[in-house]
């Protein structure tokens, strides 16, 4: 079983984090003070580079490593505030081509506000929780837990052979393995991290990326976990699941 110690400060974090959101809605406007996220602040600098003219409009902007080391910042970090600027309009990722400044009636301004998490500290913060999470299931597996479980992984391969959206479903396996931690705080920060694939920019990377390939890798790795947890093994469960969550975000945030 993983420690009491560590599953008690999973809850509290979950806790203050869920009043720090409760505190952030009940305020009014003009008083809230947002955090610009790491990839924003990227993009602010690629945008100010655009707007002063080192990059006009139809060109393209250096290769991605180059870009990266002239702004001091991680490939994947560059990368999201990429995609952040092909949501707004103000470049155009051509795969195998490049990153091309658009016009300037194209762009939307703005839009960068609100495009959700970072995908790369998400998945982070998903193999942290849910490794957790998956050894603490393993003391507590029940035959209608496994079976849960189990529908989802059959759903899962359903809409991958009838080529229909797989997100519900991943959702369901990972909620039900939560749930069955008995812990109803994990269960629900499980939940909440995993919704923030909905974000427009986790979407927008997930409709570049993702495909029967990488998803048929998903499920395989879904049954392997699903096999540790039916072998009541919480050190494989845990190891299986933070493998998982490491694969998913290769294939799908650092491609």
């Amino acid at each position: 079983m993983w420690p009491d110690q560590i599953v008690l400060n999973l809850q509290l974090t979950f806790l203050k984090m869920r009043r720090m959101m409760e505190t952030t809605e009940n305020m009014e406007p003009l008083r809230q003070v947002e955090t610009r996220r790491l990839y924003q602040q990227i993009a602010d600098r690629v945008r100010t580079l655009i707007q002063r003219g080192n990059y006009p409009a139809g060109s393209r902007l250096p290769p991605e490593r180059d870009l990266a080391q002239q702004l001091g910042v991680s490939r994947p970090s560059l990368r999201e505030a990429l995609i952040a600027l092909e949501i707004e309009g103000s470049v155009e990722i051509r795969m195998g081509s490049g990153v091309y400044v658009c016009s300037r009636a194209l762009r939307r301004p703005g839009l960068a506000v609100a495009m959700g998490e970072s995908p790369a500290e998400l998945m982070q913060a998903r193999s942290a929780v849910e490794g957790a999470v998956a050894s603490l299931a393993c003391a507590n597996v029940t035959p209608e837990g496994l079976a849960r479980v189990q529908a989802a992984v059959e759903a899962m391969r359903e809409d991958i052979a009838m080529g229909r959206d797989v997100l519900e479903h991943d959702r369901q396996f990972h909620v039900c393995i939560a749930e069955m931690s008995g812990n109803s705080v994990l269960a629900s920060l499980v939940g909440t991290l995993f919704d923030e694939r909905q974000s427009p920019l986790a979407s927008h990377m997930r409709n570049r990326l993702e495909g029967q390939q990488t998803w048929h890798a998903a499920l395989s790795e879904h049954e392997q976990i699903l096999r540790c947890l039916a072998q009541r093994d919480p050190l494989a469960a845990e190891s299986a699941m933070r493998s998982h969550i490491r694969a998913a975000a290769d294939r799908w945030v650092i491609p």
